[in-house]
């Protein structure tokens, strides 16, 4: 009995996820149940997370952007994601509601964790999308999108902010909504 206890779920957590997510208490278990049989410690490493981002874009290099993607998803620094962390990154980037979703792309373009966004911030993180984009998907874009360097002018300028300025969470969502093109800019989705 003492194994299986050691093994499940908590209750608190359990009861928070379905709170915060739109998951089922059923889906939850289901995806703890392959948690734990994928990451028996009970954690994903950075390396781990990689390659689970690699597996997504086996034809590109996910390596930066993964690590971003991690950075953002570890709420509480640890240096690895947890269960909880791994089940709201998960809700957040696929079943969130739009503002939500932007939320978290904040989080990604705040690299330092200071709560606002710079230019070179935002240029850091377009470089890392752009290495997801496939070489022969990259001769397809727009003339003003065709180097990571462009897609983070063209972002940038979404926000009517000066070289030096920076970016608060609530001027990023709203530039964003307010901004048909900026949402593909932020993001890499493939075609395949």
């Amino acid at each position: 009995m003492g194994n299986a206890k050691s093994s499940a779920m908590s209750k608190e957590i359990l009861e928070d996820l379905k709170l915060n997510t739109k998951f089922t208490e059923n889906e939850l278990s289901q995806w703890y149940e392959n948690f734990q049989k994928q990451c028996p410690s009970g954690r994903i490493t950075p390396e781990e997370f990689k390659k689970i981002y690699e597996r997504f874009f086996p034809e590109s290099d996910a390596t930066s952007y993964a690590q971003h993607v991690f950075r953002s998803f570890d709420t509480n620094d640890d240096g690895t994601l947890d269960f909880k962390e791994y089940i709201i990154a998960l809700h957040m980037t696929s079943t969130g509601k739009t503002e939500r979703k932007l939320e978290w792309a904040f989080s990604l373009f705040d690299v330092d964790k200071n709560g606002y966004i710079t230019k070179a911030e935002v240029t850091e993180i377009c470089q890392a999308i752009f290495k997801l984009i496939p070489k022969e998907d990259q001769d397809n874009l727009p003339a003003d999108e065709n180097t990571p360097e462009k897609r983070a002018e063209k972002l940038w300028s979404y926000f009517d902010k000066k070289e030096n300025e920076r970016l608060a969470e609530g001027e990023f969502i709203q530039g964003v909504l307010d901004n048909e093109g900026a949402i593909h800019l932020i993001q890499y989705e493939p075609t395949k």
